[in-house]
């Protein structure tokens, strides 16, 4: 696929492709933040069995699905250090060329501006180099966390899905969010740090 595998990088704040070498950073990184990620963790509705995914299982997978065209799977980075993930996923060609992203970060490094960077660095690639027209975000509305990111990159509101994702247990509602190549022309990067710099326009 065009545009994979890249590395993205905005000062401290990197994306690169997640590899199997990420196995024991990010287990502890999942297993410091298991309070702080389950509320929002997709889950599997009742009568679906899948036995327990080892974390290079995962990885060679979502890297076969990107060879594939389906998933761009980031790891989030700060000074190189794995933080977090932003994953690109339900690649669609053909005359949609869409997709939806979702993202989660360590507690740790929450509040500081960067998980907005890094799903702006995803959107301006997948809508440029990649060539998607539209990317999708769903969230819970009780994610105000989640729902800070959005807003501060200017993600348009579609509307409510109820009980559109199996997500802790449960069949959770969701809020959509969308974006169009159209829409940010100048990328969402540039709109992202105008936003945060308006004494600079």
């Amino acid at each position: 696929m065009r545009g994979w595998p890249v590395s993205l990088n905005r000062g401290r704040i990197g994306l690169r492709p997640l590899a199997r070498t990420d196995a024991a950073a990010w287990r502890e990184v999942r297993a410091r933040n298991r309070d702080w990620l389950t509320a929002w963790e997709a889950t599997l509705p009742p009568g679906v069995e899948r036995a327990p995914q080892s974390f290079r299982a995962m990885a060679r997978e979502l890297n076969r699905q990107a060879r594939a065209g389906r998933t761009l799977p980031f790891a989030t980075t700060w000074d190189d250090r794995l933080i977090g993930q932003v994953t690109v996923s339900s690649i669609t060609w053909g005359s949609a060329r869409s997709a939806s992203i979702g993202y989660w970060i360590d507690a740790e490094y929450a509040g500081r501006g960067i998980t907005p960077m890094a799903v702006a660095m995803a959107i301006d690639h997948c809508l440029g180099t990649v060539g998607l027209h539209r990317i999708e975000v769903a969230i819970r509305p009780e994610n105000v966390a989640s729902l800070r990111v959005v807003d501060k990159l200017g993600l348009r509101r579609e509307g409510a899905a109820p009980r559109y994702l199996h997500i802790d247990g449960q069949w959770r509602d969701h809020l959509l969010f969308a974006v169009t190549r159209e829409e940010v022309r100048e990328g969402v990067v540039t709109r992202l740090q105008r936003s945060s710099h308006p004494s600079q326009q």
